[in-house]
């Protein structure tokens, strides 16, 4: 089983030792349905686990060590309300939370990353660092995107959880779900909801999955967000691009 490594978590410190202009990072998930054999948190475990091993790889670097926020574990998730489970906030209140967490750090803290684990959130961030970057705070977000991956609950999840809480994967309950690509799925989705494409709430098949190809996708990911955050170059939209 995969340990985490342990860098600075912004709930263990004391107020006179939270460095002034440092770099804090932001998990973002969702608590949403990810099949019969995913617990609803994968999202959020994912992108707890890619912050917490970026705060490690950063800890030398000049806004160094990184603090890592308790993570925003609720997004917005409606695209899955017809699975019991699933609790989602919506665009609206997701977007108030970014803004006032990033108006809030500002005060202290030099740059703010959110690190996001839930497709469904990509618009709400957009809008919000747009905003926020545009009010001068130094603020933006990354994806934890796999290249190649399968857009949910399948074989790309389902490792990752292997990797980072094996025991709490269910593999004997896996199913393979719709394993048409996400751009194909998207406008139905979109209009009718995960549910009307996937009886299971898998899109993709988490046939094969295994712990080692979870290892090797989420050092892939944090690789990713240690190089993004380095170069510090985000777009219009606050995204944290690649030189």
């Amino acid at each position: 089983m995969s340990k985490d490594p342990a860098p600075p978590a912004l709930t263990d410190a004391v107020w006179p030792a939270v460095p002034s202009g440092g770099l804090v990072l932001v998990p973002v998930g969702s608590t949403e349905q990810h099949g019969p054999h995913l617990p609803l948190d994968t999202d959020t475990v994912v992108a707890r686990a890619v912050a917490r091993r970026t705060a490690d790889a950063l800890a030398t670097g000049p806004y160094g060590p990184p603090l890592v926020a308790p993570a925003v574990a609720y997004g917005a998730s409606g695209e899955h309300a017809g699975f019991p489970g699933t609790v989602s906030i919506g665009h609206e209140a997701l977007r108030a939370v970014v803004v006032e967490l990033t108006r809030s750090l500002a005060l202290w803290a030099g740059r703010i990353v959110f690190v996001n684990g839930h497709g469904g959130n990509t618009a709400t961030l957009d809008g919000a660092l747009a905003l926020l970057r545009s009010e001068g705070h130094a603020a933006a977000w990354t994806a934890c995107e796999v290249p190649g991956g399968d857009a949910h609950a399948g074989r790309t999840e389902t490792s990752l959880l292997l990797h980072l809480e094996p025991g709490r994967v269910h593999l004997d309950a896996a199913v393979a779900g719709d394993t048409r690509p996400l751009p194909v799925l998207l406008p139905e989705l979109m209009a009718r909801g995960v549910r009307a494409v996937s009886a299971s709430g898998v899109l993709g098949d988490p046939a094969g999955a295994t712990a080692d190809e979870g290892r090797r996708a989420l050092t892939a990911l944090v690789s990713t967000t240690v190089r993004r955050v380095t170069a510090w170059a985000p777009d219009d939209r606050g995204r944290l691009t690649d030189r």
